[in-house]
C-alpha cells in the first residue's frame, strides 16, 4: 500500500493507495466518533461496491445508513444535495456520525458539501471509484455543487479524515470515464512536474491499459503533487490555483454545453489545449510543445479541439470563473512544459487561443 500524507496543521490526513481496500475496514473504524456511518453513492456504484463496503463494516459492529442518488454531473444541484438532506434527517443521523463518500467527484464533492454544512459539520470520508476522483477531486477538501451560470460555484472548502483509493474500482470503470481521469493525470505533469510529464509520455500505454503497477504510480505522483500544493495553500489564495489548469476554459466548455454533455475531463483536456495555445500565442512555449501535449492528449482518447460556443460567450462564460479577481478573469498558464503560473490575458489573446482551438 502507498500512502501520500496531506499534512494540515488543523486537519492532516492519509491518503491511501492499493487494491482491494474496500473490504480492509480497519482502516476506516479508528476514525470514526461512533460505530455509525452513512454512505453515499450513486445507481451506478452502488451495485457495484456498495454491498462489499457495507457488509464490512456491519461485520464490525458499525450501523450503516445508505443514501443512493442518480449518476451524473446533471444531478450536481441542489436538489439533489437535499436528497442527502432528506437521507440524513430521516434516519436522525447525527453530528458523530461519518458520512462515506463511496463513488467518482459528483459524489464525492456533493457528500463533502453536505458533511460541511448537515448540523454545522460532521466527519466524512473520501471512497474514490474514478481515475479523476482518486488523482484529483478527493483530495483537498474542495466540495460544492454547480449552479446553471457556473460549475462548482456554491460550496466549501471542508477536509475528509482518510481519502481510500481502491485501484480495484477502476477495473469496472467505463473507457470513456477512464480516460476523462487522465486530463487530470496529465495536468499534473504539466503545471509543475516535467519528469512525470515525461514518464506519462514513456508508459501512456501501460496505463491505459490499466496495469496495477503503473496506476499506483500515476495515482500516488499526482496525489504528491496535489497534496503538497493544498498545504501550502489550502483556502486558493495563491498556488493552489495552478491545479485549474484547463479549467477556466474548459468550465465555460461544460456550461455552455450544459452539464454532463462532455465529461469534466474531457472539457479539462480542451481546455489544457486552449491554455497552451494561449501561452503559445505570448511567445512562451512552442508549436512543438504544444504538439506534445496534443499528441499526449489524444493518446489517452481525449478531445484537442474545443467546440464552438462563440467567442462572446466563452468570454461571458469565463468572466463567471472563482479566479476572477476585480473583474479580471484569472487564467493559468504555460512557461513552459512543467511550469505554469496564474496570468492574465489580453482579450486579442484568449480570442486568438480560441479561434485557434475550437472547432
Amino acid at each position: 500500500m502507498r500512502t501520500v500524507k496531506l499534512d494540515l496543521d488543523h486537519a492532516p490526513y492519509d491518503i491511501l493507495i492499493a487494491r482491494d481496500l474496500l473490504a480492509q475496514v480497519a482502516l476506516i473504524l479508528p476514525l470514526l466518533p461512533q460505530p455509525r456511518v452513512a454512505i453515499v453513492t450513486n445507481e451506478t456504484v452502488a451495485p457495484l461496491y456498495l454491498q462489499p463496503l457495507q457488509h464490512a463494516l456491519a461485520q464490525c459492529g458499525v450501523k450503516v445508513e445508505t443514501v443512493i442518488l442518480p449518476d451524473g454531473e446533471v444531478y450536481k444541484n441542489w436538489e439533489t444535495l437535499n436528497l442527502i438532506f432528506d437521507g440524513l434527517l430521516a434516519a436522525r443521523v447525527e453530528r458523530k456520525t461519518t458520512l462515506i463518500a463511496l463513488g467518482g467527484g459528483v459524489i464525492g464533492d456533493m457528500t463533502g458539501f453536505a458533511a460541511a454544512v448537515y448540523q454545522r459539520g460532521v466527519p466524512f470520508i473520501q471512497i474514490p471509484t474514478t481515475l479523476l476522483a482518486q488523482v484529483d477531486s478527493s483530495v483537498g477538501g474542495k466540495t460544492a455543487i454547480n449552479h446553471p451560470l457556473g460549475k462548482n460555484m456554491i460550496g466549501a472548502f471542508y477536509q475528509p479524515r482518510l481519502v481510500l483509493a481502491d485501484l480495484a474500482t477502476l477495473d469496472t470503470l467505463p473507457p470513456r470515464e477512464f480516460s476523462a481521469g487522465m486530463a487530470e493525470v496529465i495536468k499534473y505533469g504539466l503545471i509543475d512536474d516535467l519528469a512525470f510529464f515525461e514518464w506519462l509520455e514513456a508508459n501512456i500505454d501501460a496505463l491505459m491499459a490499466r496495469q496495477t503497477e503503473a496506476l499506483a504510480y500515476a495515482v500516488e505522483r499526482c496525489c504528491q503533487n496535489k497534496a503538497r500544493i493544498v498545504a501550502a495553500d489550502e483556502k486558493e489564495q495563491g498556488q493552489r490555483a495552478l491545479l485549474n489548469l484547463g479549467h477556466t476554459f474548459g468550465h465555460a466548455i461544460e456550461s455552455g454545453l450544459g452539464y454532463g454533455v462532455w465529461l469534466h475531463g474531457e472539457a479539462v483536456a480542451a481546455g489544457m489545449v486552449l491554455a497552451a495555445l494561449a501561452s503559445r500565442e505570448l511567445g512562451q512555449v512552442s508549436d512543438a510543445d504544444v504538439a506534445r501535449i496534443k499528441a499526449l492528449i489524444q493518446r489517452v482518447g481525449l478531445p484537442v479541439v474545443a467546440p464552438v460556443l462563440g467567442n462572446e460567450r466563452y468570454l461571458d462564460l469565463m468572466a463567471q470563473d472563482k479566479k476572477v479577481d476585480a473583474g479580471t478573469i484569472k487564467f493559468i498558464l504555460l512557461r513552459c512544459l512543467g511550469e505554469s503560473y496564474i496570468g492574465e490575458l489580453e482579450r486579442s489573446t484568449v480570442i486568438a487561443a480560441l479561434e485557434a482551438g475550437c472547432a
